[in-house]
């Protein structure tokens, strides 16, 4: 399934990206990303890093097909090699993983090219690769990313400014501070645990896309 850029862009809204660490007993990776979608997530990520790569790659074929029947763009984080055999939708990368070598060509030009990025100098680099949009962050402090530096509004502004494709803010963001991230210029958010660790997946989605709406209305 090919996706424009204005599609992409949209997509950016509410940005769920997996972790099935946080699923409750008799919750599957599978019926919570389907609750995820219904209520309106914009955008899946597989992001497992304790799986095997066959059970990785398994997961991550089921939740293609999810996404496909929602219109949804669905990206396999890392895993070049995976997201080819399973043909998804696209990958999304580090930094590490641009230098020196070519994902854009790797993967084709109608694959989605998502890479993270922390400094404008990182975004330009990133837009430079050939992605489609960027992963900016951590803005609030996170437990999925040890170590990881916290943005500013003002510092997400400038990387937003530097670039002309999309940007998702990442790290930290939950319902009660996604708010602070107005003005940002960041087209959307990107979540994990807001959605997978909460009691309620469908009703936190909901709550979030909402929240996200009004977010990117201010800029």
């Amino acid at each position: 399934m090919k996706f424009t850029k204005d599609e992409i862009r949209r997509a950016m809204l509410l940005y769920a990206v997996t972790d099935q660490g946080w699923l409750k007993e008799g919750q599957t990776l599978l019926s919570v990303c389907e609750e995820v979608l219904a209520n309106g997530a914009t955008f899946l990520q597989i992001r497992e890093k304790d799986l095997s790569p066959d059970a990785f790659e398994a997961e991550a074929a089921r939740l293609k097909a999810l996404c496909d029947n929602y219109h949804v763009p669905f990206v396999v984080n890392d895993s070049v090699e995976i997201a080819l055999a399973i043909d998804a939708d696209g990958v999304h990368v580090g930094q590490s993983d641009i230098r020196g070598r070519n994902i854009r060509a790797i993967i084709g030009p109608d694959k989605i090219l998502g890479i993270s990025a922390g400094t404008v100098e990182e975004a330009v680099a990133a837009e430079t690769a050939g992605a489609d949009y960027i992963g900016v962050g951590a803005v609030f402090p996170t437990g999925t990313k040890k170590n990881a530096r916290n943005l500013t509004v003002e510092k997400l502004r400038e990387i937003c400014d530097a670039v002309s494709i999309p940007v998702v803010a990442i790290g930290g963001i939950h319902a009660k501070n996604l708010p602070a991230l107005k003005g940002s210029g960041v087209d959307g958010v990107a979540v994990v645990s807001a959605i997978f660790a909460a009691h309620d997946p469908a009703k936190a989605t909901r709550e979030l896309l909402t929240l996200s709406r009004e977010m990117a209305a201010h800029g």
